[in-house]
């Protein structure tokens, strides 16, 4: 919205830090912030008293959960408005990268608005059909892939990129549409996987926003494209707006998700935030560079998919418990311990990925 004022600015010289991506960029993140924080408190009220008992929680969960009893959940919806809102007012929204990645964002959430509405009213850890959800979050991410490479160069909007190399690509074609459906829909689950400790999958999220964020601006430059050997992907510097939406956003969620959490964000905030990721770095032709920079959601997700494949093939368990933060917790680590050091090495992987776009 307030991109619009650059028009007004050329004819009169004012207001030309309105052009650009960086301080809008910086606007979004205050303004999600802000909005965060001034109607969190409101929010978390009435979640409270609609909620009653809060989110269930589980009962073969690590026992030291059964204290977090009560606490509401559908945080994410505090999450959700601050991102949109922030998007709106700072984003060009001639864009249309901006409204493929919202609507992602809100898509997923309204998905997982629906699994949380369904767990507090029926008071159990399980939503809807597991497969009607996948169904749905499968056809968002096929149409927003295919949307991407529709508008993407054409030279590149059907190849895979690898990091660390210059100009070795997959030409995928076609079936490239499928690689985008398992990025966006796989980062949404990871990252729902991962939220189970207070304020593990939130700062991990905001770190991979920040390099999204800058991989976006570089990726939509040309001339920073051109010297650093990477590909230019015109329009997507702008989804930097969105990324900085999203860290806004976080840092105002945590405010309230900090150990002991007021509220959990629960699927409603982990799918959405999880599927933009996701969209952003199909959009940034930078989709394995994402499991680099999201690997401890990578991590999480295998730690499950390892557990179940060995107890119904052996009848053993791998991990004490999975995902992989409650192993730790089952293993006698403190909550604050599993959530500093899980936020550590989401740090160095994000330097790690962010280390491809010079080496490649």
């Amino acid at each position: 919205m307030l991109y619009e004022l650059v028009n007004f600015s050329d004819q009169i010289g004012v207001l030309n830090v309105f052009k650009y991506i960086t301080f809008r960029t910086g606007g979004a993140i205050f303004t999600a912030l802000l909005f965060v924080m001034l109607f969190g408190p409101g929010i978390i009220d009435l979640l409270r008293v609609k909620q009653g008992k809060g989110q269930p929680i589980r009962d073969d969960g690590p026992k030291t959960h059964l204290a977090k009893v009560g606490t509401p959940t559908m945080g994410g919806l505090m999450i959700l408005a601050g991102v949109t809102v922030a998007t709106l007012l700072w984003a060009n929204l001639a864009n249309p990268y901006i409204w493929i990645v919202l609507g992602v964002t809100l898509g997923y959430g309204a998905i997982g608005f629906y699994d949380d509405y369904l767990k507090v009213t029926r008071r159990t850890s399980s939503g809807f059909s597991s497969r009607m959800r996948l169904g749905l979050e499968l056809l968002i991410a096929a149409i927003a892939t295919g949307l991407v490479m529709y508008l993407g160069p054409p030279e590149i909007s059907q190849v895979l990129t690898l990091p660390f190399f210059k100009n070795l690509v997959l030409e995928m074609g076609p079936f490239f549409i499928l690689i985008g459906v398992f990025v966006i829909a796989g980062a949404g689950n990871a990252v729902n996987l991962t939220d189970g400790l207070d304020g593990l999958a939130i700062v991990p999220v905001m770190i991979a926003a920040a390099t999204f964020g800058l991989i976006a601006y570089l990726i939509g430059n040309a001339k920073f494209a051109q010297y650093l050997q990477i590909h230019y992907v015109a329009g997507t510097g702008e989804l930097s707006v969105i990324c900085g939406a999203l860290i806004g956003a976080g840092l105002g969620f945590l405010w309230f998700n900090a150990p002991p959490a007021m509220i959990f964000m629960g699927d409603t905030g982990s799918l959405a935030l999880g599927g933009a990721l996701g969209a952003i770095a199909v959009a940034t032709k930078h989709e394995i560079v994402l499991a680099i920079v999201g690997g401890l959601f990578v991590l999480e997700t295998l730690s499950v998919i390892i557990q179940v494949a060995s107890y119904k093939t052996t009848g053993k368990r791998v991990f004490r418990m999975a995902p992989l933060h409650h192993h730790y917790e089952q293993q006698g680590w403190q909550e604050s311990t599993v959530v500093v050091r899980f936020w550590i090495i989401s740090v160095i992987l994000a330097l790690v990925g962010l280390a491809t776009l010079k080496l490649r």
